[in-house]
């Protein structure tokens, strides 16, 4: 906090003078400051000296996105108030001076950031890794849509001229809890297209496919909300997969799939 406060109107050698021989800042040492500095540098926050937002604020949520800490992956349900924030956080809040209702605000900000980008990096790995893994045990064309557009509103077509399926992947790498956001397109177009199938991809920590399952359509149809006048339209909505929901693999890619094919997209069980 002291280098984002006096950085701005003030250069780096007089900054380090004064920490370093004023007996107010004696209560760190010099090599303290230092590892604070590079801190400030390694996470980009001495670009942003004039920024709108308070010093403690930006330092919270910098803290918070390169702690790694355990629990902010799944913030949205560990942390519902201010009341639930965990320790190390409201440790990090109070040593900043930042009230525990701006905390929580803070971590929300900070997991939907996260989250985000999260999805993005982990939906693209698992649709590459899904189109790779078809197309490896099919003489089918494979046809990752979703990489050059998403309007068609699922990302793989998987298609013979007598049998076709239309997959919209859904990729986690959390163990124990399957969500997934819908958009309203994509639910338009499962809705319409009989081919349509969603997918769930549990990813390894390398990326790499773990499992595979579907989730039917009709049970899709019963979690969406509903618009409940004419003036409001949902847009997007997260689903959270009860495990009844899910069916091992991808049962309807069977007439598509080479003679023979089991493993993570067809079970045994499955494929009789």
């Amino acid at each position: 906090m002291r280098w984002l406060e006096r950085l701005p109107a003030s250069s780096i050698t007089r900054c380090r003078a004064l920490f370093t021989n004023h007996a107010d800042f004696s209560d760190l040492t010099p090599t303290q400051y230092e590892a604070a500095y590079s801190w400030l540098e390694e996470n980009g926050l001495l670009e942003e000296l004039h920024g709108s937002a308070a010093v403690n604020e930006r330092i919270f949520r910098t803290a918070l996105a390169s702690s790694g800490a355990p629990w902010l992956p799944d913030a949205d349900v560990l942390v519902r108030g201010p009341e639930e924030l965990p320790e190390d956080a409201l440790r990090t809040a109070e040593a900043l001076g930042i009230a525990e209702s701006d905390a929580y605000d803070q971590v929300s900000a900070v997991w939907g950031k996260v989250d985000t980008e999260a999805r993005a990096l982990i939906g693209d790995a698992g649709e590459l890794a899904l189109v790779g893994l078809i197309a490896g045990v099919t003489e089918a064309r494979v046809e990752h849509v979703a990489a050059y557009s998403d309007g068609f509103g699922y990302d793989i077509a998987v298609h013979t001229r007598r049998h076709a399926l239309h997959i919209e992947a859904k990729s986690t790498m959390r163990r124990g809890r399957v969500t997934f956001y819908l958009s309203r397109h994509e639910h338009e177009t499962m809705r319409r297209d009989l081919a349509w199938q969603l997918v769930i991809v549990q990813l390894t920590e390398d990326l790499g496919i773990a499992a595979v399952a579907s989730v039917p359509a009709e049970w899709i149809s019963t979690q969406v909300p509903q618009d409940r006048g004419p003036f409001g339209r949902w847009e997007a909505c997260r689903i959270d997969v009860s495990p009844d929901a899910l069916v091992p693999g991808i049962p309807r890619l069977a007439p598509l799939l080479n003679a023979g094919t089991t493993g993570l997209l067809l079970p045994c069980a499955q494929n009789g």
